[in-house]
């Protein structure tokens, strides 16, 4: 989800302050388009309902210094979900490049599934750009990107097969638990999804590293599972750019995972990404989440 909201930079690392840019900008990219975002864990059935929603405020930070600050609402119902996330770059990196974003999500439950069905993120900065997804049983049936890229011949091209069973970028970050039993097992991180975000196709995979206890500024306080976070490049995306080949090569990244109130979803509370300038942090600094009552059926 691109939390920080910039443009996609395709230049080479050739400066300390070029550098920043483009790592930042692909990593957040990556949280609010979705990377980090989790892992998969999504077409798990469930016969109870729930309900709930999350309202949460995130900061992200480089080094220990702050780049971006954003929020993040989600509401879960008995047979739909929806997201929505806006975000803006300060601090060190509004100096470099001020941007702001935002971005949502909706979808269908089904069968204790999450079925995504639309999603949208418009970046607003030196170069905007809107992104539109429409999509039907796990396929893209149609997307755009305003003011359409143009063409670059060592970009991948994602084909019409590898736009099939894949999710959008936000959705990917909430995974649904199947069952009735504990939610924060070391199982939730065994996963992987499929996600197309407009331009980028490609896979995230989690695995189990431990057992946590997180506290927000303001709200949740309690435990987490903290699963390492594996990002593969599939398509759409031009091979020897620096930042593709770090993000798949790097084996410390991590996402920590807490549940939202009256429902089986997880959702990230902190993602971690290792950088060669220190670690990129995205972590939340309010998380309220509450159960929201069923509704009740119609008699007549």
């Amino acid at each position: 989800m691109t939390f920080s909201s910039l443009p996609e930079q395709d230049r080479c690392l050739h400066s300390s302050a070029t550098s920043i840019r483009v790592v930042l900008a692909r990593q957040a990219k990556i949280w609010f388009a979705g990377l980090c975002a989790a892992a998969a864990l999504l077409v798990a059935p469930q016969t109870a309902s729930a309900q709930g929603k999350l309202e949460a405020h995130y900061e992200a930070s480089l080094a220990g210094i702050a780049v971006g600050r954003g929020t993040w609402g989600i509401e879960i119902g008995d047979d739909y979900y929806s997201a929505a996330a806006q975000g803006a770059t300060a601090g060190l990196l509004k100096a470099f490049s001020g941007g702001n974003g935002s971005g949502q999500a909706r979808g269908r439950i089904v069968n204790g599934a999450l079925v995504p069905q639309a999603y949208t993120v418009a970046i607003n900065s030196k170069k905007s750009e809107t992104i539109n997804i429409s999509l039907a049983n796990g396929a893209v049936k149609e997307f755009s990107i305003e003011p359409e890229p143009p063409v670059d011949p060592d970009r991948i091209v994602v084909t019409p097969d590898l736009k099939k069973g894949v999710v959008d970028p936000m959705t990917s970050t909430m995974v649904r638990v199947p069952g009735t039993g504990e939610l924060l097992t070391p199982d939730v991180c065994r996963g992987q999804t499929s996600v197309f975000d407009g331009r980028l196709r490609y896979d995230l995979k989690m695995d189990f590293k431990r057992m946590e206890t997180v506290r927000a500024e303001k709200g949740y306080s309690g435990p987490a599972v903290v699963c390492a976070l594996y990002f593969t490049p599939v398509a759409g995306y031009i091979p020897d750019r620096p930042v593709i080949k770090h993000l798949a090569a790097e084996r410390r990244m991590e996402i920590t995972l807490v549940p939202i109130a009256g429902t089986r979803v997880l959702v990230p509370f902190r993602t971690v990404i290792p950088t060669p300038f220190g670690p990129a942090v995205l972590e939340a600094t309010q998380f309220n989440t509450v159960a929201l009552p069923p509704k009740l059926a119609k008699t007549q």
